[in-house]
């Protein structure tokens, strides 16, 4: 009888494994890719069309191969930007991520904590960044400083939003066996509340990476370097005021690059951490 469960159990391996078995390159490739790539050209094609059909001058509507040949001749400046904004929206993104996932604990630790200091968070997310600029760069002063902190204000709200609903969502079951077993309230929070409020705080963190990089070129607006030394925020500022429409779209088109590689890191960062055990992630793998 134990050898016939054997070979049973071995079989179902066998199958298990014989179905998940990779699909073909050209089939995963019509699936996953033909659809993308095809709308990218489809788009490509009309922006280029367009402005040639209606006669709309490069200053109005610039086409593909201007927005290339103004990457191409003004890739000093644009790399140099890139650099710099880049730089700007990481610091003010792991500030973001410490400070507020710190701030969640601490809240979530003490319920006469969160009553009095969380809602000030949420006033806090509600005011303009605009308004709030010019007081932080009275503080702080132009220039880097200034844009670090106005990227945090930015990207700090989804953090702490997200890290406390995660810690006050732990399952009943869990926080009753804890309590069973006398454990304290830090141990419950090291072993029982961040463990299970993982999932959401990479969703913050998915949301803030973004916002970050927001963050850094409004504050590059308000508080940026001139003399060639600002980010995406001082080249766009001074291509509008040069009228030079094919760089404005190529910086466009860097800043959405850059939020969509932050997006895709963070991503591969939440794999990491919970590929091995959280459905949500394990789903995404199948």
């Amino acid at each position: 009888m134990a050898m016939s469960e054997v070979e049973m159990m071995k079989r179902q391996t066998a199958l298990a494994a014989a179905g998940k078995k990779k699909k073909p390159f050209a089939a995963t490739f019509k699936e996953m890719y033909l659809g993308p790539i095809a709308a990218f050209v489809l788009f490509i094609s009309l922006w280029q069309l367009i402005p040639l059909v209606l006669g709309l001058p490069h200053y109005i509507l610039p086409k593909p191969t201007d927005v290339w040949e103004a990457t191409v001749s003004d890739w000093a400046l644009l790399a140099e930007a890139i650099r710099i904004t880049v730089f700007e929206s990481v610091i003010g993104f792991l500030l973001s991520a410490v400070i507020g996932i710190g701030v969640s604990v601490l809240l979530a630790s003490s319920k006469i904590l969160e009553r009095s200091i969380y809602p000030y968070a949420i006033i806090l997310q509600t005011i303009p960044v605009v308004a709030v600029a010019p007081i932080v760069v009275i503080w702080f002063g132009a220039g880097f400083n200034s844009i670090v902190v106005i990227s945090f204000l930015i990207g700090f709200f989804p953090v702490i939003s997200n890290t406390l609903m995660g810690l006050n969502s732990v399952d009943k079951n869990m926080d009753e066996l804890f309590t069973l077993y006398n454990a304290s309230k830090w141990q419950r929070m090291w072993k029982l509340r961040i463990p299970a409020a993982m999932p959401f705080i990479m969703a913050g963190l998915k949301i803030s990476c973004t916002l970050s990089i927001v963050g850094a070129i409004v504050g590059e607006y308000v508080a940026g370097i001139g003399g060639g030394n600002g980010g995406l925020g001082y080249a766009i500022t001074v291509a509008a005021i040069q009228v030079k429409t094919s760089f404005l779209f190529s910086c466009g088109i860097a800043a959405a690059i850059l939020g969509i590689s932050f997006y895709l890191l963070v991503s591969l960062f939440s794999k990491m951490m919970l590929g091995s055990w959280h459905e949500s992630a394990m789903k995404s793998e199948k």
